[in-house]
Formats: structure tokens, C-alpha cells, sequence
């Protein structure tokens, strides 16, 4: 089992930036694939950004590119998602994501699909206004 709990959501006006933090404990974190989705009110939850347990890979949904940037630090066993030049259209619950390489959905799925990843975070709230 891997326990996730974000930080760092908040409040912001456009243009702003914010820094989103995802701590993980328990079974061997540093080796696995970790991402950030997002869920607005009353829509599915999407993609945001993803990383190969190496950090060798990264992957962006279109809309972000360019002003998210997700990292991890395994010596801390925490990931991160630097946001800049906030919209109001990325104001979401933001959730942070592991996979487990024991289990058959990492070999199966890609790191885009929220059906890969086993072990999710409360969420945390970002709010962007006009």
C-alpha cells in the first residue's frame, strides 16, 4: 500500500502560480510512476501531468504544457506540480496518483489513463479567478 497526501491548492488570480505537493509513504513510492489529475465540479476526472518512477518521462495533457511542470524528489518521496500562468479553466480538485509495478494495470495502461493508477490522494482545492 502507498498513502499520498497533497498540499499546497489554494486561491489565486489568473496569471498566478502555485505549487502542489504530493508526500508518499508506505511501500517503496520511489519506484513507482506518479501523476496529477484534476476533476472540475460535476465532470470526470482528466489527466494533468505524468512521471516515470525515474523520472526519464514526463507527460502533459495539451492544455498545460508549457506552464505545469511536475517533479519528484524520491529522497523526500514526494512529487511535485509547479503551476504558472494560472486560468480560471484549471481551477479543479487536484488529485495526485501512484501506480504499483507489481500490479497488471502498469504494464497494461498508459500513464495517461486514470485506470492505471491504484493509490490516489484526498485532493486538494485550486481556485483561479478572473
Amino acid at each position: 500500500q502507498v498513502q499520498l497526501v497533497e498540499s499546497g491548492g489554494g486561491l489565486v488570480q489568473a496569471g498566478g502560480s502555485l505549487r502542489l505537493s504530493c508526500a508518499a509513504s508506505g511501500r517503496t513510492p520511489s519506484t513507482y510512476a506518479m501523476a496529477w489529475f484534476r476533476q472540475a465540479p460535476g465532470k470526470e476526472r482528466k489527466f494533468v501531468a505524468a512521471m516515470s518512477w525515474s523520472g526519464a518521462s514526463t507527460y502533459y495533457t495539451d492544455s498545460v504544457k508549457g506552464r505545469f511542470t511536475i517533479s519528484r524528489d524520491n529522497t523526500k518521496n514526494t512529487v511535485y506540480l509547479q503551476m504558472n500562468s494560472l486560468k480560471p479553466e484549471d481551477t479543479a480538485v487536484y488529485y495526485c496518483a501512484s501506480d504499483d509495478p507489481h500490479h497488471l494495470s502498469a504494464a497494461l495502461r498508459s500513464m495517461t489513463d486514470v485506470f492505471r493508477y491504484d493509490y490516489w490522494g484526498q485532493g486538494t482545492q485550486v481556485t483561479v479567478s478572473s
